[in-house]
């Protein structure tokens, strides 16, 4: 879960990250008494979670409250990248800048471990950095189990090259950091730029967090990060009954136990649907082993909800579930679907394989539902899927 750089300000404040004073608002009006509280200028920051505020118009100072009425008016409701602004920060000014530096902690997948990274040329695109001048940008490998003690901290300062005279307090900010990372469960934390300012102190100016959603049991507080005026209402009601769905752009709805499988699935349909007017996926769906006839009423209760989707492919590789007990979660989903009221008018195209497949497709063809085709390969079934939505 991405964070608002707001959001990611009051991560920092709780853990000591030395930040500036800042207040959320959502009207221009409120800009006013925010500006007054930070004693009269502020700076007017748009909270999108993309980046390039700047540079399209999102970060504005104001020198007097009425200006920063002004400067909110113009921002709230500003498109920053197919980003429409609901929030801005009203945030206190800093003292005259005078360097401005790049720090950030993330997870490595690719080397299985934590990774530091630090620039001397913070205030800009770190991609940039490390494609136009990358002596300037320090890698340091972090070590779960040790973490970054200050000794740590001082060997990223002094491998990212920088200032003598601000080297102790940027350590000292990367221990701090360290920490924010590891109590949050963050798969990111970044500040850039981390400013030099003129009387010698180091803030961070702007932050950029990324949770790790996996580890929700152990963090209930995330639950006030989650922005649910932009979530999509089938993925919020999906997450809301414990299935794995993503929406996509495209009208086969997709139905799959083990995401692997899915993933495949949709490579099939991709594929198929090529041949039937550029047809796509809809979504992805994984209900997991226990394919019981409750789960799979869930994910058809999802996926038939989607306007957009057209025909449904239910692809199963009977495994520790079986597709005998598959076929019957098909069937009574249907019934329970039914008897809720939810009229079932979209095409399902079947396909069972691997423990009990014989028996499962028996009982699919017993149960004789108008609606359920039963198709006996993957590519077959996603050619299936795929015409029958081009012809909805």
């Amino acid at each position: 879960m991405d964070l608002f750089e707001y959001q990611a300000r009051d991560l920092f404040a709780k853990h000591g990250v030395p930040v500036l004073a800042g207040e959320v608002i959502d009207t221009p009006e409120a800009a006013r008494e925010a500006t007054e509280k930070l004693g009269g200028k502020s700076v007017v920051k748009a909270q999108v979670k993309v980046g390039g505020r700047g540079k399209a118009g999102g970060v504005k100072l104001a020198a007097t409250p009425d200006e920063a009425v002004a400067r909110a008016t113009d921002i709230l409701g500003m498109d920053i990248k197919g980003h429409t602004v609901h929030k801005v920060m009203i945030a206190e000014t800093a003292p005259e800048i005078l360097e401005e530096y790049y720090v950030s902690y993330l997870l490595d997948r690719t080397n299985r471990t934590f990774l530091a990274m630090a620039s001397v040329a913070g205030g800009m695109d770190i991609e940039q950095v490390a494609e136009e001048t990358p002596e300037k940008l320090a890698k340091v490998p972090v070590n779960a189990n040790e973490g970054v003690t200050i000794e740590k901290a001082r060997e990223i300062v002094a491998l990212a090259k920088f200032p003598a005279e601000v080297a102790e307090k940027v350590a000292e900010v990367l221990v701090t950091l360290w920490k924010t990372f590891i109590a949050e469960d963050a798969l990111l934390v970044e500040v850039n730029p981390l400013a030099k300012v003129a009387n010698g102190d180091v803030i961070a100016l702007d932050g950029k967090v990324s949770l790790d959603e996996n580890a929700e049991f152990r963090q209930p507080g995330h639950e006030e990060f989650v922005d649910h005026a932009a979530a999509n209402p089938l993925e919020a009601a999906a997450k809301a009954k414990n299935l794995n769905y993503v929406k996509l752009d495209g009208e086969v709805g997709i139905i799959g136990n083990g995401a692997g499988l899915v993933m495949s699935t949709l490579d099939v349909v991709a594929y198929a649907g090529e041949n039937h007017g550029g047809v796509k996926p809809a979504n992805f769906l994984d209900i997991g082993g226990g394919a019981s006839a409750a789960v799979m009423a869930n994910g058809l209760e999802i996926i038939l909800g989607d306007p957009d989707v057209k025909s449904v492919f239910v692809n199963v590789f009977g495994g520790i579930t079986a597709c005998d007990e598959v076929a019957n979660g098909i069937v009574q989903a249907l019934q329970l679907l039914a008897d809720k009221g939810e009229a079932v008018t979209k095409p399902l195209v079947v396909r069972l394989d691997g423990n009990n497949a014989e028996l499962g497709r028996k009982i699919l063809s017993d149960a004789n539902h108008p609606l359920v085709q039963r198709v006996d390969t993957m590519d077959g079934a996603a050619d299936k899927a795929a015409e029958l939505a081009a012809a909805k």
